[in-house]
């Protein structure tokens, strides 16, 4: 009987613009679903860097939220646990869906680029996966997020985060190998690593179709990899 893969999947709060881009998320568990994997959704019990009126695009002054409460509906009520009590050895592999909170909330590479720093418990627990050698799968600009962690070790990815441009110059700042793609259905493998990195909405104009195509690569791949 083959072993069911237990599945780390940590969210930034729920919302493109302030947290998690929510299809990427769901998106990334109906993959894992219908692979039979078991999955735990995780987030800092923190609150977010700011609010953003997803209706006007404007930021909400004055309101605050918290990663994990937004987090939690995506993963349903209960069913979602702050980062900061988990232990990666719980774990068979790690996904990190995109949305700008991944660059707001776990660390504020949206502010600083690539002087920017990765919360405390956001990259204890990444780094616990690679130093495991336990494979991990980041959507979006959570390759970024990866590539900072990596950066503080001194150790070179090859990743992608779309076609190139400024993230690209980011990237290869920090010591990284940037891999252009043409599309969101793209996927590139860092063996070494086991890193699988695939852009979804870092192409703004993908169709669904394409982020659900690149997904669920990117999940077929990690797991293959556990």
């Amino acid at each position: 009987m083959s072993k069911t893969h237990k599945v780390a999947v940590l969210l930034a709060g729920c919302g493109h613009m302030d947290g998690a881009e929510i299809r990427e998320a769901v998106l990334t568990l109906l993959s894992l679903d219908q692979r039979g994997a078991e999955y735990q959704c995780l987030a800092p019990d923190a609150m977010q860097a700011h609010v953003v009126n997803h209706a006007t695009g404007a930021v909400a002054e004055g309101e605050t939220r918290n990663m994990l409460a937004e987090a939690s509906r995506i993963s349903r009520f209960g069913q979602c646990l702050d980062v900061a009590q988990a232990n990666p050895m719980d774990f068979d592999a790690l996904f990190l869906p995109g949305g700008y909170g991944v660059a707001k909330n776990l660390c504020d590479f949206a502010l600083k680029g690539v002087e920017a720093t990765v919360r405390s418990d956001v990259a204890a627990f990444i780094q616990g996966f690679f130093a495991a050698q336990k494979p991990i799968g980041a959507i979006c600009i959570s390759p970024a997020l990866v590539a900072l962690c990596l950066a503080k070790t001194k150790t070179r990815a090859s990743l992608t985060l779309g076609s190139g441009g400024d993230i690209q110059v980011a990237m290869e700042a920090l010591g990284h190998a940037f891999q252009p793609v043409p599309s969101a259905r793209e996927i590139i493998i860092d063996e070494g690593l086991k890193l699988v990195t695939t852009s979804a909405y870092m192409f703004d104009d993908a169709r669904l179709s394409d982020i659900w195509i690149g997904i669920d690569r990117c999940v077929a791949a990690v797991l293959q990899r556990v």
